[in-house]
């Protein structure tokens, strides 16, 4: 709770106080979990540079999504994405095991697999988009219990 409290003060004492702050992390999580893997940072820092947002809020919420969480998180919204436009043809379930990782016809199999790409950017977006509009909130409320600025600013 000590260090939830002191990174909630630092962050809200820094530039723009706490409204900037909960946007600059929303924004954050939104890039942190959009379809673009690998470009997140950059694409986080330009944004930040570009509003003139926390950098530091930014990078916060981009790096939510971090080894831990990337497999299950792109796994869960190609799936979302999936319910939404439905299974393309031409896709097929997996035929292969942990074994056969190592094969060629496996990643012939996996490049064989690209139509999975739209349903993967469906999900992950309408996830990114639902994620910074939850963190929004959730940031607000973190800097008035944590961060002991004025209600007013947030």
């Amino acid at each position: 709770m000590k260090v939830l409290r002191r990174v909630a003060q630092t962050l809200a004492s820094q530039h723009g106080g706490g409204t900037k702050v909960a946007l600059s992390f929303s924004l954050g999580v939104f890039f942190g979990f959009s379809p673009f893997v690998g470009l997140h940072t950059v694409i986080g820092l330009a944004a930040a540079v570009l509003f003139r947002l926390n950098k530091v809020a930014v990078l916060l919420g981009v790096y939510l999504n971090n080894p831990w969480v990337l497999v299950p998180y792109y796994a869960f919204a190609t799936w979302v994405g999936l319910l939404i436009t439905g299974m393309p043809a031409g896709v097929e379930l997996s035929k292969y095991g942990v074994s056969d990782i190592l094969s060629r016809h496996f990643w012939f199999w996996v490049v064989a697999q690209w139509r999975l790409l739209i349903p993967a950017v469906v999900g992950s977006t309408l996830l990114s988009v639902l994620f910074a509009l939850a963190a929004y909130p959730l940031c607000v409320y973190a800097i008035r219990c944590f961060g002991g600025t004025p209600t007013s600013d947030v």
